[in-house]
């Protein structure tokens, strides 16, 4: 039996999972069994907690508690499951310090009670030192203490700024709840203990469903036990998350609270609670209470007095005699609420909101250039309105031009308007409405759609109304790092700007479009907000299964490519410490060395549309520049072949299982000064090379396509490719803009059942099935 269980629910937390894990697998002391709770078997956390069970036997493979039963029912679901002498809990996004176990294992050794145990007949048997006899377990618990509760430190989620709650002041040593009346556990969250599994299996003690379950779960706890002990060490860190804490999260779900409360007055009721406890706990769960009547917003408008209400009355049934309320502002609020005086609560409550405020600087005025616009978003919400844009403004392209082809398709009743920049105007699909970025129609459209769709951003001044849908749909999976995790690359966040912008601009999300698990996780760190994920592909990427051959012919014809020549597409990725465009390759000599069977399509970042030019005619007749191309699925169904180096192009490409080739040149410097969120070179698509010679040899001898090179793919396409089969664009359209249930729409193609475009050149290996896979149903 281990000493000690870790449940760890994970809710919505596989992005900073794997932290979890990690702090304590990388304990000191090791007698541990570390239990995931999951949403669902195929959940994202549950593949991240599968993996570390599969390395790692102190983790057990992850059990399943349903998203609706709550955050209770995901630990009493982890309760059930355990095997050790002692449960403890942590959230999915916080951490054990280092040597936290090892010091709450020692610091239960020293509170151990020498003498006599009895065993369940009540026979008395010698006991050594610790409690532990020839038929207790090896660290015996008999005479544990039932709760040890330890410090915690808050850590925000941006700032290393910490700051670490004290607990009440207790007894040295082991002691009775009765003689540490202020330590209710009525305040502190359930990760902050170690609990004795048989003194929770004895009184059958569960978390109690609805919200503010900790409230409940640590009141009950602390009325059911006689040995307790504190260790003053800080021994988890716990995240303050940017959107907040989920637990005050608005909603109905708030009046549950108040559940909790009656549920712990009526056991310490029960139990006669002497007036020296009863005063505390009763102190301490109002307080709760108070906490969330001064904070309206987190109850429906309607629901706001009732509350007050229902809490006035638990006060007058449950008030100790004698009970005196806390002197000050708090100590009105319990007059108030005692008499039911909701109307005199809001008033000082409003009162001290205005102090406050007028503490507060000054808020400028919003430029005379915004009058219009604000003028815009006074009128009503167009329901059948959307607005897109693509890499800010630069034309009809990637995720959102293709979810546009499928509303058309679907939603026809949704008109659709496509913010560009001038220079992107000529280059639109005949009969696309449109408006230039920045005049007074795109602000009135952007004022007025239901939904707004961008690969990018929105301008700083678009504001979320109440009422819209805002579709993020990225345009890469994730090589480098992104959005809050580039703030510790000088270079990087130099040209990022203002995080205090962009995270204005997360904030307006409502949903966040990922093509595979890892960008689900990075998104998760990168861009924190309230947003929803959907896991269903990226639209752009429909096209690589649902193109034809005769298309692939049509395309290759339009970029110029000759018959019969294999097109080998170089694409480049941008580095944020160069100041200009650097192909980092001869292409001629490189043409020169492969031989005539060969061209290359240059296809530079989009930062770079006339630079690439020039790089273009150094390399001769071989090198076709397809730069400013409008599409690059277009440009990738026409190669056979992908070079690049740290270009997001290869997740996409990858789809297509033909041959990729890694240049990595510059891997380390890239590394080191851009910063990236797994190592490429370890898990690369195909042959990594390092020089112009070495990348000459593999296309020379064969290599590019050889099934070592398709064993590498395959393993990638695994990894990257799992939501992209070809019917994303219907996905988001039937959940964002026609509102269809996750569960009426189009399953996922298993990997090993999508057929993608074929290649020009029939004859390159494809990657082997993966086996893990399955079959089409």
């Amino acid at each position: 039996m281990p000493r000690f269980s870790v449940i760890i629910p994970t809710h919505q937390v596989a992005g900073r999972l794997s932290q979890a894990l990690d702090s304590v697998l990388g304990q000191s002391f090791g007698d541990v069994e570390v239990i995931p709770v999951c949403d669902a078997p195929d959940s994202p956390a549950a593949d991240v907690a599968a993996e570390y069970a599969g390395r790692d036997p102190r983790v057990r493979p992850p059990v399943v508690s349903a998203p609706s039963g709550g955050l209770s029912a995901a630990r009493n679901t982890g309760m059930e499951a355990a095997r050790s002498a002692y449960l403890l809990f942590l959230d999915g996004d916080d951490v054990l310090t280092p040597g936290a176990l090892a010091a709450i294992d020692a610091r239960l050794r020293e509170t151990q009670a020498p003498g006599e145990a009895r065993d369940p007949a009540g026979t008395t048997r010698d006991a050594d030192a610790y409690g532990s006899t020839r038929d207790a377990d090896a660290y015996g618990t008999a005479r544990a203490v039932d709760v040890l509760r330890f410090a915690y430190e808050r850590v925000h989620w941006w700032d290393v700024e910490t700051s670490t709650p004290e607990l009440p002041r207790t007894p040295r040593g082991v002691f009775a709840p009765v003689e540490a009346p202020e330590l209710t556990g009525v305040g502190l969250p359930a990760w902050t203990a170690a609990y004795r599994r048989d003194f929770v299996t004895a009184n059958g003690l569960a978390f109690p469903a609805g919200h503010g379950t900790d409230v409940g779960w640590g009141g009950l706890v602390t009325l059911a036990a006689e040995r307790m002990a504190v260790l003053r060490t800080v021994c988890v860190q716990h995240l303050l998350r940017r959107q907040g804490s989920r637990l005050n999260a608005p909603g109905e779900h708030q009046l549950e609270l108040l559940d909790q409360v009656e549920l712990v007055l009526s056991r310490a009721a029960e139990l006669g609670l002497p007036p020296e406890r009863s005063g505390p706990l009763f102190g301490d769960l109002f307080a709760e209470v108070l906490r969330t009547a001064a904070r309206p917003e987190r109850l429906p408008a309607g629901r706001r007095r009732a509350f007050f209400r229902q809490a006035g009355t638990l006060y007058r049934r449950h008030r100790p005699a004698g009970y005196r309320p806390p002197p000050g502002s708090l100590g009105v609020q319990h007059r108030l609420l005692a008499t039911g005086a909701y109307g005199a609560f809001r008033a000082l409550r409003g009162a001290n909101r205005a102090a406050r405020a007028s503490r507060r600087s000054p808020r400028p005025h919003l430029p005379l250039a915004r009058a219009a616009y604000a003028a815009y978003r006074r009128r009503p919400l167009d329901e059948h309105l959307a607005v897109y844009c693509a890499y800010w403004g630069r034309g009809y392209a990637c995720n959102p031009a293709a979810i546009h082809a499928k509303a058309r398709e679907l939603a026809p009743h949704i008109r659709s308007v496509f913010l560009v920049e001038p220079d992107a105007v000529g280059s639109l699909p005949p009969g696309l409405d449109h408006a230039v970025i920045g005049s007074r129609r795109s602000w009135e459209v952007l004022a007025r759609a239901k939904y707004l769709v961008n690969n990018a951003n929105f301008a700083d001044g678009v504001v979320k109304r109440p009422g819209s849908v805002h579709l993020q749909t990225q345009h890469g999976t994730p090589l480098k790092k992104m959005g809050v995790d580039q703030s510790t690359y000088p270079v990087v966040a130099a040209a990022t700007g203002s995080f205090a912008k962009l995270l204005n601009r997360v904030d307006r999300w409502d949903y966040n479009l990922c093509s595979n698990r890892h960008s689900t996780e990075v998104w998760e760190r990168a861009f924190p907000g309230s947003y929803r994920t959907l896991e269903y592909g990226y639209p752009r990427n429909d096209v690589y299964y649902t193109a034809t051959a005769a298309d692939v012919a049509r395309v290759r014809r339009e970029l110029g490519v000759p018959e019969g020549r294999k097109a080998v597409l170089y694409a480049p990725t941008h580095r944020d410490f160069s100041s200009g465009f650097d192909e980092r390759l001869d292409l001629a000599a490189f043409c020169e060395a492969v031989g005539d069977e060969y061209v290359v399509l240059l296809r530079a970042h989009y930062f770079y549309d006339d630079r690439a030019r020039g790089a273009a005619a150094a390399g001769g007749a071989r090198v076709i520049d397809v730069t400013g191309h409008r599409s690059s699925e277009d440009v990738c169904l026409a190669a056979d072949a992908l070079i690049t180096d740290y270009s997001s192009i290869m997740f996409d490409y990858a789809n297509l299982d033909r041959p990729i080739v890694v240049y990595a040149d510059d891997w380390d410097v890239y590394r080191e000064t851009r910063g990236v969120c797994f190592d490429l070179l370890a898990s690369p698509p195909g042959p990594v090379v390092r020089t112009p010679a070495e990348l000459a040899r593999v296309f020379r001898d064969g290599s590019w396509a050889d099934a070592e090179a398709a064993a590498l793919r395959a393993r990638f396409r695994e990894r990257f490719c799992e939501f992209d089969d070809g019917r994303a664009a219907e996905r988001v359209v039937r959940r964002v803009f026609l509102g269809e249930p996750p569960e009426a729409l189009p399953p996922l193609l298993p990997l090993a059942a999508r057929v993608p475009a074929p290649a020009a050149c029939p004859a390159l290996p494809a990657s082997p099935a993966p086996s893990a896979t399955p079959a089409r149903s």
